[in-house]
């Protein structure tokens, strides 16, 4: 199975490599996307009345043209309903002459009880707000609580960003084609697709190769080969190293959260880095987490130099002040030789908000290798100009992002986005409100910590992270709060091992 994401634009050049390529043509893309629309709402609709087949004048109406003939020619009665003719000589236009049912206004549609309605209207292409009738239409339908089956995605929401353009269907069941696109994973369009289904239509995995698409739906399928092993002859420290940065007394939970979901998530050491004032709560709670103080740069330094760690965890609970920040710039400054990556969370971005071009200017080498896990609030505080940029998705806000600070950068959310500095992306898809708990994002930065630290590449390890963490969620159900994560990652570590 195939998890990369199309754009609109990549998804039009797919079309057009796989028709240069031949055999097949536009029209008969058209009608294998129009076929398996109708195969679908057949299979999943079989005591239907009736079918209102909605199409606008483009591509996607012209696949609502197909899904029409083909229904009526099974006795499903079909009424054809269509805003603007297709553009003489178009595929849409062929499709449109090749159906013979009577074409009715948008404006007199009026869906009924025990109807479906096939929305062939606008497609993940919509790059403007709707009117008039189709607003109507879209009122009509979700007041008379008929199911909506959308081809390719609802008519209204961006297939760039998942955005409702003013208004939009609210589909039982989407079928799109050869791949998903980014609108059908960003809310809120996401949740407006319903069941989302990707149909073949003949467009082949070197066709869609050659776009060089670079955004991927999550999945264990493409970044489980690097998922790590432990080897026979592996040992504590071969198996990595993560050290994890305290807050004082009255915050040392952040800490120890991001430490125990290192250890289950399988470092081999890890150390707790704990302020003097902080050694006796720090002790009460750890047993196989390695306590060490660490007042100073100076006392850190010799951490490093003696222990060899392989990734740092810093900001859980130190608190989001200026001199949180200086200290992190500090370590970005001394890690050559001493660490080979650094896991910022939660304060330890926040605190940066107050040295951004210092930040900036010190990521310009690109080392350490750098994760940041913010949530939409903390990327406002550390990206503003690119939090403030209406035209971007979330999509391409996490690609500039990384882009600005070299860094992976894991934007948090129902739809959490994966972004590298080379422009690759993912969106998470198995997300959970349950992780809506305080503490889960120190799970989450341990987890990182801990693959990044079995050598797992940085991208891989920031979505494979992601998707761990929801799942271990999913897995543990109801009542979770964040102390019940990393035990829960254990069948999920053993799965993914297995």
């Amino acid at each position: 199975m195939a998890f990369e994401l199309l754009t609109p634009d990549e998804m039009a050049e797919a079309d057009r490599l796989a028709i240069a390529a031949g055999p097949v043509d536009g029209i008969g893309l058209m009608r294998w996307a129009g076929g398996a629309v109708a195969a679908l709402v057949l299979k999943r609709f079989p005591a239907v009345r009736t079918v209102h087949v909605l199409c606008g004048p483009g591509n996607n109406g012209g696949d609502g043209y197909v899904v029409a003939r083909l229904l009526a020619e099974t006795g499903v009665a079909v009424r054809l309903v269509a805003t603007g003719a297709p553009r003489k000589g178009s595929d849409a236009a062929l499709a449109a002459a090749e159906c013979a049912i009577a074409v009715e206004p948008l404006a007199a549609f009026a869906p009924e009880t025990g109807s479906i309605v096939v929305d062939a209207l606008y497609g993940a292409g919509l790059s403007r707000p709707l009117d008039g009738d189709v607003v109507q239409a879209i009122t009509r339908t979700a007041a008379a609580g008929v199911p909506v089956v959308a081809v390719d995605l609802p008519s209204g929401v961006s297939g760039v960003s998942g955005e409702v353009l003013g208004n939009a269907f609210a589909a039982t069941l989407t079928v799109t084609f050869a791949r998903k696109k980014p609108g059908h994973l960003l809310y809120p369009g996401r949740a407006l697709c319903g069941e989302t289904i990707v149909a073949d239509i003949g467009v082949s995995d070197a066709t869609v190769a050659a776009t060089a698409a670079r955004s991927f739906e999550n999945d264990p399928s493409w970044w489980r080969p690097h998922f790590p092993s432990p080897a026979k002859d592996a040992h504590k420290y071969s198996r990595g190293h993560v050290g994890v940065f305290s807050g004082g007394p009255s915050a040392t939970g952040a800490a120890r959260l991001s430490a125990m979901a290192a250890a289950r998530a399988g470092a081999g050491a890890v150390t707790v880095l704990s302020p003097g004032a902080s050694l006796v709560a720090n002790a009460a709670h750890l047993t196989s987490i390695i306590l060490r103080r660490s007042d100073t740069l100076q006392d850190a330094l010799a951490f490093f130099d003696a222990r060899k760690p392989e990734v740092l965890v810093y900001g859980p609970g130190l608190g989001a002040e200026p001199e949180v920040g200086r200290f992190a710039l500090e370590l970005m400054s001394v890690a050559e030789g001493r660490f080979g990556a650094l896991v910022l969370d939660a304060d330890g971005i926040s605190s940066l908000s107050h040295r951004r071009a210092a930040f900036f200017e010190v990521r310009k080498r690109g080392q350490p290798a750098l994760v940041l896990t913010p949530h939409h609030g903390e990327f406002g505080r550390l990206f503003p100009e690119i939090a403030a940029n209406g035209s971007l998705s979330k999509l391409e806000r996490a690609r500039a992002a990384a882009r600005r600070a070299q860094a992976i950068i894991i934007y948090k959310g129902p739809d959490t986005v994966i972004a590298a500095p080379d422009g690759r992306a993912a969106i998470n898809t198995n997300g959970t409100p349950l992780l809506a708990t305080a503490g889960s994002g120190d799970v989450l930065s341990g987890i990182v910590a801990a693959l990044l630290a079995q050598r797992m590449p940085a991208f891989e390890a920031a979505c494979a992270a992601v998707w761990m963490h929801a799942e271990a969620a999913r897995r543990f159900g109801p009542g979770l709060i964040a102390e019940d994560l990393p035990l829960a990652l254990r069948e999920v570590v053993a799965g993914l091992s297995g």
